[in-house]
C-alpha cells in the first residue's frame, strides 16, 4: 500500500470533479479538467494549505469534521465515502487497539440467549452489542426487518443503515426521531475510553455526515422514559407500529435484547400475515 494513500484519494477525486457539476466557473486555463485545490477549499472551508498537507501526505490524520466537509464538496457517493474513511484508518493507525481502549464489543452469543430467542418466535427480536452490530436474531425480526434492507451483508448494524442506506428514509417515516434515539442509545451504552466507539463516530461523521455528525455533539447521553412507538413502513405489509422494550443484559458485556411487539390491531393483523399464523402477537395497550 502507498505510504499517502489518503493524498492521492483526495486527489483523484478533486481531479474526477467537475467545477460546472458544483455550479463553478469553467473559465481561466486548467491543469487539469478537475477542481483546482483553492475551489475545493473553499468549498470545504478549510485553507489551502491545509489542502495541500493533505494530498502531500504531510498530514495523515485529519478531524472527522474535516473530512466530513471534503466529502460534502467533493459529493462523494456512500460508497465513496466509505472507501475515505476506511483510507483514513488505515492511515492513521486508528484500526490498532491501544492500551485501556475498551474491549470490543462482545460478538459472542450465549447458547441460553439463542434458546431465550427461539422462545420468542415469531415476535420480531434481536440480539444487539453496544455498537448495535446484529448478533442474532428471531425468524419473526427477520420478516419485519429483512425487506427493508437492514439485514444485508456482510454486517448488518441498526446504525450504519439508519444513518447510511439511502433506503432508510423510506422505512422509517419519522427517521429524524429514531435518529435522536439512536444517537442516544449508542451514548448511553458507551464505555470509558471506548477505542470502538470512537472509531463508529468518525466512520459515520464521514461517511452519514452532518446527519450523524451534528447529532453526535448536540443530543444528550439520556434516553426517554418509558418505551417508544415506532412507524416502520413495510414493502409488503404496509406501515406498521412497533411498540419497543429492551433487555439489558451487562452479564453479557453490554448486549441487550430489543423486542418489537404490535402497537395497535392493523400491525397485529400485519404482522399475522408476515407469520402466517393468524393469533400469535397481541396487540400492546397504549
Amino acid at each position: 500500500m502507498s505510504h499517502n494513500e489518503l493524498g492521492l484519494f483526495l486527489r483523484a477525486r478533486r481531479e474526477a470533479t467537475s467545477p460546472a457539476d458544483l455550479g463553478l466557473p469553467m473559465g481561466g486555463r486548467r491543469r487539469t479538467p478537475g477542481l483546482r485545490r483553492s475551489e475545493l477549499a473553499t468549498l470545504a472551508g478549510i485553507s489551502v494549505e491545509y489542502l495541500t498537507r493533505l494530498e502531500q501526505g504531510r498530514d495523515r490524520n485529519p478531524s472527522p469534521p474535516v473530512l466530513a466537509a471534503l466529502a460534502e464538496a467533493l459529493r462523494l457517493t456512500p460508497d465513496d465515502r466509505t472507501a475515505l474513511a476506511h483510507t483514513v484508518k488505515a492511515a492513521s493507525g486508528t484500526d490498532r487497539l491501544c492500551p485501556g481502549a475498551g474491549r470490543p464489543p462482545a460478538r459472542t452469543v450465549r447458547p441460553t440467549l439463542r434458546a431465550l430467542l427461539d422462545r420468542l418466535e415469531p415476535t420480531p427480536a434481536v440480539l444487539l452489542n453496544r455498537l448495535t452490530d446484529v448478533l442474532a436474531r428471531t425468524d419473526g425480526y427477520a420478516r419485519v426487518f429483512g425487506p427493508v434492507g437492514l439485514l444485508d451483508p456482510p454486517a448488518p448494524s441498526l446504525v450504519r443503515f439508519l444513518f447510511t442506506d439511502p433506503r432508510a428514509g423510506a422505512a422509517h417515516p419519522e427517521w429524524a426521531a429514531d435518529a435522536d434515539a439512536m444517537i442516544a442509545r449508542l451514548k448511553v451504552d458507551s464505555v470509558p475510553d471506548d477505542h470502538h466507539l470512537r472509531g463508529l463516530v468518525h466512520e459515520l461523521t464521514v461517511t452519514a455526515g452532518a446527519p450523524f455528525a451534528e447529532r453526535w455533539a448536540a443530543l444528550p447521553r439520556t434516553l426517554p422514559r418509558g418505551g417508544r412507538v415506532r412507524r416502520l413502513a413495510h414493502p409488503e405489509a404496509g406501515e406498521l407500529r412497533l411498540a419497543e422494550e429492551t433487555l439489558e443484559l451487562p452479564e453479557a458485556d453490554g448486549q441487550r435484547l430489543l423486542i418489537h411487539l404490535p402497537a395497535d390491531d392493523a400491525t397485529a393483523t400485519a404482522l399475522d400475515a408476515l407469520n402466517r399464523g393468524p393469533g400469535t402477537l397481541r396487540v400492546v395497550a397504549g
